[in-house]
């Protein structure tokens, strides 16, 4: 597993944050699964994140073993971050089932800069080193013998 090929997707949008998920994802890839190949993918916004997985899926000369897709979506006054937060999980979701490819799910949406701060930047609840924890368990999972 220590040679696994991981692409990850992450939004520019909000970038304090998702350059900060991206830091702790690969942070604790790197303790957990030394060796990783790690590839990156840069969109405009978390609304573009699932086009580049699939792409990332069907498209690699090499296809990634697992894809993690970072973003970070914050509430305004209207409904359009939970619009584009809802289309973005069933996307990925549906691309995951579709191709067999785990998508690890850390495009988070959250209601102030307040929480962004805590899920991405902090230590307790930090989603990008979670996302590399999810990353490996599944690749444990899909590399079990049948």
């Amino acid at each position: 597993m220590s040679s696994a090929r991981i692409t990850i997707v992450a939004s520019r949008y909000n970038e304090q944050y998702t350059d900060a998920l991206i830091e702790n994802c690969i942070q604790e890839l790197d303790i957990i699964m030394p060796g990783t190949r790690i590839e990156i993918v840069r969109v405009p916004g978390a609304y573009e994140v699932p086009v580049a997985v699939k792409r990332s899926i069907v498209l690699a000369d090499k296809q990634p073993r697992v894809v993690i897709a970072l973003g970070v979506i914050i509430k305004g006054s209207t409904d359009h971050a939970d619009l584009i937060g809802a289309s973005v999980t069933h996307s990925l979701q549906q691309i995951a089932l579709d191709t067999l490819v785990p998508v690890i799910h850390e495009v988070i949406l959250v209601n102030d800069e307040k929480q962004a701060f805590a899920r991405c930047i902090g230590s307790a609840l930090n989603r990008g080193r979670e996302a590399a924890r999810a990353a490996t368990a599944m690749l444990e999972l899909i590399e079990q013998p049948k």
